[in-house]
């Protein structure tokens, strides 16, 4: 399967969540307890989920939930870093557009898409999550590089990195949200609007 990035790219990648190897069945147990808050998340929102009913749904005490992650925002911000990590996992390697395999531009394009979407729907969970500044540098870096990177396959010059930086700042979770919900601008013209914008930068000599 063909790589996102080169090699020697690919392993400098910011990947949240990839910071401290677990024994396996730590990171099993890790793993039950995320899957069950995210699981009351979709089913409930964000704000309606307590430790006591992840606890319940997990089939725990509610101190093992406490002594895993600290608070209730470690515990969301646990959530959030399971979801990036699914998410960058895909980009890596998952299949296209998203993923290898498609032509950069339309990488691109579902890249932004995808992101814009993930960003939408995680912004009451970013807000609850404990320190979301650190994980959300991490995620920036990320795009920021994998953007970078298909705008030189496109054979764009010019300053790529800030190229990449700006295409990457519309995406911002407080952009969307201002657009959104103080502008009301309809989700589906931002997409257009992002599509726009890559395809006129992916055009310019």
């Amino acid at each position: 399967m063909e790589s996102p990035l080169p090699l020697a790219e690919t392993r400098q990648l910011p990947v949240v969540g990839s910071e401290r190897p677990e024994r396996r069945d730590a990171a099993l147990n890790r793993e039950t307890l995320l899957r069950a808050a995210h699981e009351l998340i979709e089913e409930l929102g964000v704000q309606e989920v307590t430790m006591d009913a992840v606890a319940q749904r997990a089939g725990v005490g509610k101190g093992t939930l406490f002594r895993r992650f600290g608070s209730r925002g470690g515990l969301m911000a646990g959530v959030l870093d399971r979801s990036e990590r699914h998410w960058q996992e895909a980009v890596i390697g998952g299949p296209p557009p998203l993923g290898p395999g498609a032509p950069p531009l339309e990488r691109l394009l579902a890249f932004g898409e995808s992101r814009m979407l993930l960003n939408l729907r995680h912004f009451e969970l970013i807000a609850a999550a404990a320190s979301p500044g650190a994980r959300a540098f991490g995620a920036m870096s990320f795009t920021t590089m994998h953007v970078r990177y298909l705008l030189g396959e496109l054979g764009v010059t010019g300053d790529l990195p800030y190229l990449a930086t700006a295409l990457v700042a519309p995406l911002d979770i407080v952009v969307l949200r201002e657009q959104v919900d103080k502008a009301d601008i309809p989700v589906e013209r931002l997409r257009a609007g992002w599509a726009d914008l890559v395809t006129r930068v992916a055009a310019r000599p």
